[in-house]
């Protein structure tokens, strides 16, 4: 354990970056398990021009996670501005998607930067693309959740073997 006394600016820079970790893989496995799920009820493929290639889908949810990540080791210094925090990290994971999605795009099918501009936005506003900013958003609300608890004295789950005989 630090040195240092709980509550310091050291100590809720690093909790801050262990509960964003915690929440990029959290939202990871939401966006991946909320994608399957949709492709698999309403039989839609996640990038529906074949011309873009495979990597496209995979990078624009890559960077969502990352770019939520970033966001969240940043703001959750301060979890009690929750509103604020919840829908920073959902615009921005949701404009890293579209942007990479464009970006995948033009780069994929070698076409016009209207049209590629374009296909980001339609993927944006699709099923696909509004579950990125609902998943960061739920994402961000238990992350702030647990941060102003860690904040507010709140240890870590022991194992069993890690507890005092006493208790």
């Amino acid at each position: 354990m630090s040195s240092e006394p709980r509550g310091t600016e050291s100590q809720r820079t690093r909790d801050a970056w262990v509960v964003a970790s915690f929440a990029a893989a959290l939202d990871l496995a939401l966006v991946v398990c909320g994608f399957g799920f949709v492709s698999l009820l309403l039989d839609l493929e996640v990038v529906g021009d074949p011309t873009v290639g495979l990597f496209v889908g995979p990078a624009a949810v890559g960077a969502s996670v990352v770019v939520l990540f970033v966001a969240l080791g940043v703001l959750l210094r301060r979890p009690e501005r929750m509103a604020s925090t919840v829908v920073v990290a959902a615009a921005a994971s949701w404009l890293a998607f579209v942007g990479v999605a464009a970006i995948g795009h033009l780069l994929g099918s070698s076409s016009a930067v209207l049209a590629s501009l374009r296909f980001a936005l339609v993927f944006g506003v699709g099923w696909f693309g509004l579950l990125v900013p609902a998943c960061a958003a739920l994402t961000a609300s238990l992350a702030v959740l647990v941060a102003r608890g860690r904040r507010g004295g709140m240890e870590r789950p022991r194992w069993p073997w890690e507890r005092d005989e006493e208790e």
